[in-house]
Parts: structure tokens; sequence; C-alpha cells
């Protein structure tokens, strides 16, 4: 098969998945702290028990887990049946220059719970995110690009309204990501099949 100069395999269908699944998580948390007569604003002013910032903690590895899961298994079937492999060249150079920033994000989340700043997880999760969407894009649609401009927007905006920071997380992580599913998968995908 003739390579393209750009990884052509991401599945839209995977975008969609991956939002839902965010939108699961924020129900998620959103019921937690009724049941628990809290509320997200407790989390901004650092009132959460430890317990709490656990299970918090938790649904957020979850989602992450399931959502790039999603995406590597829609996405390995959309290479497979092309008969390609998602590791080609061009694959990795897109998953590694994803990977960098998420990964300094990651660690940069995990320094503000160190010091307690639990208020500012949610922005800066966007804004790594998007930053990686953006990184990543040279390999990939072009699309994913606005994706991460999007995802940066909606960071820097949750940064200064730190009370909203969960409905921001939900917007972006969920919101954007449907919507760039949905374009993707009917501008590129439509008509055919999963399997």
């Amino acid at each position: 098969m003739q390579r393209s100069s750009r990884f052509d395999y991401l599945s839209g269908l995977s975008g969609i998945v991956a939002g839902l699944l965010a939108l699961v998580g924020v129900g998620i948390v959103y019921w937690y702290l009724s049941q628990h007569t809290m509320t997200y604003s407790d989390v901004y002013q650092g009132k959460l028990s430890p317990e709490a910032g656990l299970f918090l903690m938790l649904v957020a590895l979850a989602t992450l887990v399931l959502a790039l899961g999603s995406v590597l298994v829609l996405t390995a079937i959309k290479a497979q049946k092309a008969q390609e492999s998602i590791w080609h060249l061009q694959g990795q150079r897109m998953f590694t220059n994803l990977s960098i920033p998420l990964l300094a994000g990651g660690v940069f989340c995990l320094i503000l719970v160190y010091h307690q700043l639990l208020y500012l997880i949610a922005p800066s999760m966007l804004v790594f995110y998007g930053l990686a969407l953006i990184n990543s894009s040279k390999y990939t649609f072009q699309e994913i690009r606005y994706l991460g401009l999007g995802q940066l927007a909606v960071g820097l905006l949750a940064g200064f309204w730190i009370e909203q920071g969960l409905l921001a997380w939900g917007a972006g992580f969920g919101g954007l990501n449907i919507l760039y599913g949905a374009l993707l998968y009917y501008r590129y995908e439509k008509g055919e099949s999963l399997v």
C-alpha cells in the first residue's frame, strides 16, 4: 500500500465515543457530589475530603483510560481495514507529538494536586490536551488543529471562571470531541462499514 504523508486512520467514531465517555464522567462526578451534599464549588474552594478527591481522580483516570483505549481500538480497526498499521512512521510521529504535551500536562496536574490547587486541574487538562492536539495535527487531519484550538480556548476561559471548571471540562472533552468526531466521520468515513 502507498503510504500517505499524514496519518489518515483516526476514526471519527473514536472522537464521538471519547466525548460521550467524558460526559458520562462529568455526570458521575455531579452525582457523587450531590450524594455527599457537595457542589463543584467545594472543589475549587478546597473543601474536599481526601476520599472525595481520590474519587474524582479515579473518575478522571478511568475516563482517560477508556477514552484513549477507544481511540486506539477504533483507529486500529480503521487502519486494519486499509491493511495498514497504526504504528507506521506517520502514526508514530502523530502519537509521539500527541503524547509529549499530554504527559507534561499529567505531571503538571499531579503538581497541582500536590499543592492542593484542585480548581486549576480542569483548565490545565483542557489546555494541555489542546496543545497536544495542535502539536500532533501536522501529522494527521487538519481538523485536529481546530479541535486543539477549541480545547485551548475552553481551557483558558475555564481558568478565569474556575467555578465552572467541571462544566468546561464537559464542554471541551465531551462536546468538542463529539462535534469533531461527527465532523470527521461524515467527512471521511460515512458509508464505510466498521468491520
